[in-house]
């Protein structure tokens, strides 16, 4: 068998073993957060709102994506900042280019929370 061959084939059993053997880390888990995305009069800025359902600062993260007026024209907009426990904040606002918003076509909001060092 060739070295490259050889080598390609031990990283690759490492990695398996590692895999079964719970040696690589979980991801983090975000909680799902309230949020609101709503178009405000005059149809062409939208505000993202939401909530941080935690105990505790929170790095938060919102996504809504809104449909207007023109084919295929769909704008979204992803906004992330640190939201206080329990508070509800606006996270940012979208402009419709010109177009006016018809509906929220979808959104998703998560919350995860940040390590104190302080506490640790």
């Amino acid at each position: 068998m060739r070295p490259v061959l050889a080598r390609f084939r031990l990283v690759v059993l490492s990695c398996l073993g590692l895999a079964i053997g719970g040696g690589l880390a979980d991801p983090a888990m975000a909680d799902q957060a309230p949020f609101t995305c709503t178009i405000l009069p005059g149809e062409e800025i939208a505000s993202i709102s939401m909530t941080n359902p935690l105990a505790s600062h929170a790095s938060c993260i919102v996504t809504c994506r809104f449909s207007t007026t023109k084919y295929d024209n769909n704008p979204q907009i992803t906004c992330a900042k640190s939201v206080p426990a329990g508070k509800e904040v606006e996270m940012c606002r979208l402009t419709s280019g010109g177009d006016k918003f018809v509906k929220l076509a979808e959104g998703r909001a998560d919350c995860l929370g940040l390590s104190n060092p302080s506490s640790e």
